[in-house]
């Protein structure tokens, strides 16, 4: 195969991932490239099975694959500085929690091994 043609989901992402999927799909792309934010992939659900292979059965049943999936908007908030109410619009509440600044850098490294983690889950090396 060529070098596959991906779309990436983020900017797709107040679009339930069925729907971006089945657009992707009809408009002949190879795969997508998928963001971990809106409905697209919960990181936290890392180990759990059900869920990934609910992604991965969206994807077959659109004719995708996915070689990389995206977390930077949490991973934005593991070196920042400041962390501030800019960090609080992009990042899910389980990595705000209560705002505190160093709170939110551990918890956004977290969610970031959880995206390694997912990743891995889908057979993805990116």
């Amino acid at each position: 195969m060529a070098r596959p043609i991906t779309l990436f989901t983020g900017q797709w992402a107040d679009l339930p991932f069925e729907e971006v999927a089945r657009l992707a799909g009809e408009w002949g792309y190879d795969g997508l490239e998928i963001a971990c934010w809106g409905d697209h992939i919960d990181v936290s659900r890392w180990d759990d099975a059900e869920y990934v292979q609910s992604r991965l059965d969206i994807l077959e049943r659109n004719g995708l694959k996915v070689w990389t999936i995206s977390n930077h908007l949490v991973g934005q908030a593991v070196c920042d500085d400041p962390i501030d109410e800019r960090h609080h619009d992009i990042v899910p509440p389980r990595v705000w929690g209560d705002g505190d600044a160093e709170g939110v850098r551990q918890r956004a490294a977290e969610d970031l091994k959880n995206t390694a983690r997912f990743a891995a889950k889908l057979g993805v090396k990116t």
